[in-house]
């Protein structure tokens, strides 16, 4: 049989033949030093996380039953809280929206990109940039050196990523209502472009703040959700202030199949003024 074929020295191995060298060399050590990853550390871990899942179906439960109550209302509270509490209110002017702590840094990442045009960089794009970077990572560097002061560029990019993530965290942590200031800081912009007349006026500060911009925009400012429409020249339609209130206080009797919330917790006198502003809006002048 003939012999295989010597390599000539100095010539470099190719990179599959440099990776089946190291899965010889670590069969080799499996054989001398320990047990293979599969199937021990694999049973190990399978078991492990259906240790810890079993304890989240374990609370679930313990939630649920211990919070349901002579009632059957939700709202008894159990071991660990009550099912839900009050109902959302999409009237409220002084709730200030918080993510889970996990997700600061993209609270704030998202204040970083604010403008229209560059939140699917905030939400998507730098996001998923990041994922396939960290996927790809096993297969970009295959070297088994793993000494820190010998891998200066992963090091490097380790501390800045943990950096960053610390610093946004932090940043979107302690973040004030910033949004909310920046709507109404235009305002003036607003009164100024339309020629708001002066019982306009209330009514713009109550859009600002309410959350309208959540899903409408006005003269550039907010963002489009659900289909909802601009409402910079609302007032060129002649609606009307009393059709402007009960739209406003059930948006879905006025117009069926609507998805935008009910707003008659903000009561008559504010529902009134936002109602003003909006048959005032009539485009720039």
């Amino acid at each position: 049989m003939a012999a295989a074929p010597q390599r000539h020295a100095g010539v470099k191995p190719s990179r599959l033949e440099e990776a089946r060298a190291q899965f010889a060399r670590y069969k080799e050590d499996v054989k001398e030093r320990g047990k293979p990853f599969y199937p021990y550390a694999m049973f190990h871990d399978t078991v492990m996380s259906l240790v810890v899942v079993s304890v989240i179906v374990g609370l679930a439960a313990i939630w649920k039953w211990t919070s349901y109550g002579p009632h059957h209302d939700g709202t008894h509270q159990g071991l660990l809280g009550p099912e839900y509490t009050a109902p959302a209110d999409p009237g409220t002017t002084s709730f200030v929206p918080r993510p889970d702590w996990y997700f600061y840094f993209l609270f704030y990442l998202l204040r970083i990109f604010k403008w229209p045009e560059s939140v699917f960089l905030g939400t998507v794009g730098v996001p998923t940039i990041c994922l396939i970077l960290l996927f790809a990572l096993p297969f970009i560097d295959v070297r088994r050196e793993r000494r820190l002061l010998h891998r200066p560029v992963a090091v490097v990019a380790a501390a800045l990523t943990i950096l960053s993530m610390a610093v946004l965290t932090w940043k979107g942590a302690t973040a004030k209502e910033a949004l909310a200031s920046e709507v109404i800081a235009d305002v003036p912009n607003w009164v100024k472009a339309e020629k708001l007349p002066q019982n306009a006026v209330p009514g713009a500060r109550l859009f600002a703040t309410a959350g309208c911009t959540a899903c409408h925009t006005y003269l550039g400012t907010g963002s489009s959700n659900l289909g909802a429409p601009d409402l910079t020249q609302i007032g060129t339609r002649n609606l009307g202030i009393d059709f402007q209130i009960r739209h406003l206080k059930c948006p879905s009797c006025v117009v069926p199949g609507s998805p935008m919330p009910k707003f008659e917790s903000l009561g008559e006198e504010r529902l009134r003024q936002l109602a003003i502003f909006l048959e005032a809006s009539k485009g720039k002048q």
